[in-house]
C-alpha cells in the first residue's frame, strides 16, 4: 500500500504524467517539454516501483547529468518512500562509472583509490610530462604535442582507446602523432593512479564490454533503469548504456526532450533519439503541458521551436498550463546605439523594477562576453552581479586544508597536496613547515608523507590550538577510515578560530574568506555524496565524488545572477533578460555560416527555446544595432516568435 506522501503525490499527476508514471517494463520514451513535471513523474514511478517491491533485494539505476538534479530527485523519493534509499542508485553517469571503476576497476589494472582530474591545466601537465618522455626516442613528436589534449580528450568521447587511432584520424601527420601520445599520456596517468574525467565512462564501457560478467551482474541488480535528459548524452554514454543493458534487457525508461538539444559540442546529437527507437523500439508518450511559464511564452517557444525540421515526428507543441502573465510577460528593448547602451538600459531596468529582490532576476546570453558587458554596468550601479562558473577547489584557508588533509591521508607520497596542507595549516595556525625538510625526513625514516608531516605538526602545536584537531587526524586517518569523523573535528577547530576575538577582530582575516560560505557548501557536498554512495562511503569515494562536483557557494538574495544559456539549462527563473539578440550573437556567426537549414542552426534555435522558457513570470528581451563596433540586424529569432514584424526591422 502506498505510503500517504507517494499517494498524494501521485493523485497530483495529470493523465499523461500518471500513465508515465504507471510505466513498469519494457523500453518507454517519455517526450518531456521544459516545465511539464518530468521530475515529478520520475520520482513517482521510482518511488512506487520500490514501494510496491519492499521485500525484493534489487535496486534502480537513476542516470542524469548533474548532482544537483540527481539530490532532488533523491530527496523526493527518500521524501515518499522513506527507508528505502538503500535500494536506489540515483546519480551522474560519472559518478555511477566511479563506483564501478572502485568495485571493479582492478581488473583493468585500476587502483580503487584513484583520483579524478577534470581541471584543464592538471591534464596539460601530465600530457606534458607525457611528451617530455617521449621526445628523446621519438623522431615525430615535439613540444607542439602538448596541445593534443582536445584531441585525446575527444576521442575518448567516441569510446576510441590508443589502439584504434588510425581508424579514425584522416591526417597521416596527426594520427602518427597522436598514436605515440594518446598511450603515453594514458601511461603517464596511470603512474599517478589518476583517471580524467572522459576516463571514467571509457574505461567503464571497457569493463563491462571486455568482462561480459560484469554486464549480467548490473542488469539482475538493476531491473529497472531509467535516464534523464537523454538527449544530453553523448556517443560514450549511449554506448555504455547498450553495453550493460545487452541484447535481451530491455526495461529502460527514458525521459528526453529533442526539443533541448544543445551540447552537440559535446557530443548531443538529435540522431540519439533516432537510435533509440531503431534499436529499442520503445513507446513513446509524451508531456506537452508546460507548468512553469505564462501563456505568452508559451506561445513564443511553439512560434519560434516549429521551425526546426529535426524533431520527432508528430511532436505535441507545448500547452500552457498557466493563464496569461500579463502586459509585463513579454517585453522587448532596443534597438540601442551599441551593446554599452543595451548593457545600460538593461542594467537600469533591473534596478527599478526589481529593487528589493534582484535575486528573481537572471541575465541570459549566448556566450560570456556580453555577460561581462552586463555585469560591468551593474555593478557601476551599485548592484552585486555575479557570473555563474563552476568553481573546481576550495579557496579559503580552512577547507583548502581539510580537503588537503584528507587526499595526502589516501595519496600519502603526493608532494603536491603537502605543499597545500603545509601552506594552509601555516594560516591557520601560524606554524611552519619546511616541505624540502618534511620531505627528506620522510625518505630518511622510510615513512610517508602524511605520516611524517603530521609528526612535525604535532611537535610543534603541542600548546596550540590545533593540537586537537592533529590528534584526531592521527586517530581518524592514521590508520582507520573515521575520516568523517575527523571532518567535523576540522569544522569545530575552525569555527572556533574564525571567531572575531581569535584574529583580533580583523574583518579582512584573509585565510578566512569566503569560509562561511565554503562551509555551507561543504555540508551540502557531504550530505549530496552520502546520499549518492551510501552512509558506509569510504575516504576515496568520498574524494572522487567531491572532486567531480563544483564548490561554488548558493548565491545572496541580493545578487543578480547572470549566466550562459549552456549553463541555465535545467533551471528556473523568476525573471529572465535575454540579451544580444541579433544575428551572429544569437544564432552565432558560426552557425549562420553553416545555413538556414543546418544543424548548427537549427542548435542556436534550441538555445533560444531553452533561454526563454527558463523564465516563470516574465521575459525580457533586448538587442542593440552595433556589437564591437559591427552593424547587427535583429535576430531572426525574433521574427520567428513573433516578438517583431518584418516590417519592424
Amino acid at each position: 500500500m502506498a505510503t500517504k506522501q507517494l499517494a498524494s503525490a501521485q493523485a497530483r499527476l495529470n493523465p499523461s504524467q500518471r500513465q508515465a508514471a504507471a510505466w513498469d517494463k519494457g523500453p518507454l520514451l517519455v517526450l518531456a517539454g521544459p516545465g511539464s513535471g518530468k521530475t515529478s513523474v520520475l520520482t513517482c514511478r521510482i518511488a512506487r516501483i520500490l514501494d510496491e517491491t519492499r521485500d525484493k533485494p534489487f535496486r534502480i539505476l537513476g542516470l542524469t547529468f548533474t548532482n544537483k538534479a540527481a539530490d532532488e530527485m533523491r530527496t523526493r523519493v527518500m521524501d515518499l518512500v522513506p527507508g528505502e534509499e538503500h535500494r536506489l542508485f540515483l546519480g551522474t553517469f560519472h559518478s555511477f562509472c566511479a563506483e564501478a571503476l572502485r568495485q571493479h576497476g582492478s581488473h583493468l589494472g585500476i587502483s580503487p583509490t584513484f583520483t579524478i582530474y577534470s581541471q584543464d591545466s592538471d591534464l596539460e601537465s601530465f600530457l606534458s610530462d607525457a611528451v617530455d618522455r617521449l621526445k628523446p626516442t621519438s623522431s615525430v613528436v615535439s613540444d607542439q604535442d602538448k596541445k593534443l589534449l582536445p584531441i585525446i580528450q575527444r576521442l575518448k568521447s567516441l569510446l576510441v582507446f590508443p589502439d584504434k587511432c588510425q581508424e579514425v584520424i584522416e591526417d597521416a601527420d596527426l594520427c602518427q602523432r597522436v598514436v605515440e601520445v594518446y598511450p603515453a599520456y594514458e601511461e603517464e596517468l596511470a603512474r599517478h593512479n589518476a583517471l580524467d574525467f572522459t576516463s571514467l565512462i571509457l574505461r567503464t564501457y571497457e569493463l563491462v564490454s571486455k568482462f561480459p560478467a560484469f554486464a549480467k551482474r548490473y542488469r539482475t541488480v538493476y531491473p529497472y533503469i531509467c535516464v534523464d535528459e537523454f538527449q544530453d548524452t553523448n556517443e560514450a554514454q549511449y554506448s555504455l548504456i547498450k553495453a550493460i543493458l545487452g541484447q535481451s534487457h530491455r526495461n529502460l525508461f527514458i525521459v528526453a526532450d529533442d526539443d533541448q538539444i544543445i551540447y552537440q559540442w559535446n557530443g548531443a546529437s538529435h540522431q540519439r533519439l533516432e537510435e533509440l527507437a531503431s534499436d529499442f523500439k520503445p513507446t513513446v508518450l509524451q508531456l506537452p503541458v508546460n507548468y512553469r511559464c505564462p501563456a505568452e511564452i508559451v506561445d513564443l517557444a511553439n512560434n519560434l521551436i516549429r521551425n526546426n525540421f529535426l524533431r520527432t515526428e508528430n511532436k505535441a507543441p507545448l500547452q500552457a498550463y498557466q493563464g496569461p502573465g500579463g502586459d509585463d510577460a513579454v517585453r522587448l528593448l532596443g534597438p540601442y546605439e551599441d551593446f554599452d547602451a543595451e548593457a545600460a538600459s538593461v542594467s537600469d531596468d533591473i534596478q527599478q523594477r526589481h529593487p528589493t529582490s534582484p535575486g528573481k532576476v537572471v541575465v541570459l546570453a549566448r556566450n560570456r562576453k556580453l555577460l561581462l558587458g552586463v555585469q560591468t554596468a551593474l555593478r557601476g550601479r551599485g548592484m552585486s552581479a555575479a557570473i555563474a562558473q563552476r568553481k573546481d577547489e576550495f579557496e579559503s584557508a580552512p577547507f583548502v586544508w581539510l580537503h588537503g588533509m584528507l587526499r595526502l591521508a589516501n595519496d600519502r607520497q603526493n608532494e603536491d597536496v603537502l605543499e597545500a596542507v603545509c601552506g594552509s595549516f601555516r594560516q591557520l595556525s601560524g606554524i611552519e613547515s619546511d616541505v624540502e625538510g618534511v620531505k627528506a625526513q620522510a625518505q630518511a625514516a622510510g615513512q610517508d608523507l602524511f605520516r611524517r608531516w603530521l609528526k612535525h605538526a604535532q611537535t610543534h602545536a603541542a600548546k596550540s590550538n590545533a593540537g586537537k584537531v592533529l590528534a584526531d587526524a592521527n586517530k581518524c586517518l592514521g590508520g582507520g577510515n573515521e575520516f568523517l569523523r575527523f571532518c567535523d573535528s576540522s569544522l569545530a577547530w575552525f569555527d572556533e578560530i574564525a571567531r572575531p576575538e581569535n584574529h583580533n577582530g580583523d574583518e579582512s582575516n584573509e585565510p578566512f574568506a569566503v569560509f562561511s560560505d565554503e562551509r555551507t557548501v561543504w555540508t551540502d557536498l557531504k550530505r549530496e555524496i552520502i546520499g549518492t554512495v551510501g552512509e558506509g562511503v569510504t575516504l576515496e569515494a568520498f574524494l572522487q565524488e567531491l572532486q567531480m562536483r563544483s564548490k561554488e557557494s548558493i548565491p545572496s538574495p541580493s545578487m543578480v545572477r547572470l549566466f550562459t544559456i549552456h549553463a541555465s539549462k535545467g533551471k528556473e527563473f523568476d525573471h529572465v533578460y535575454l540579451v544580444g539578440m541579433v544575428e551572429d550573437e544569437m544564432p552565432s556567426f558560426q552557425a549562420i555560416k553553416k545555413g538556414d537549414r543546418s544543424p548548427e542552426l537549427e542548435e542556436e534555435r534550441r538555445n533560444c527555446f531553452v533561454a526563454i522558457t527558463r523564465t516563470s513570470k516574465t521575459l525580457t528581451l533586448s538587442y542593440a544595432g552595433s556589437y564591437n563596433g559591427w552593424t547587427k540586424e535583429p535576430s531572426r529569432f525574433l521574427f520567428e516568435m513573433g516578438v517583431l514584424e518584418e516590417e519592424d526591422s
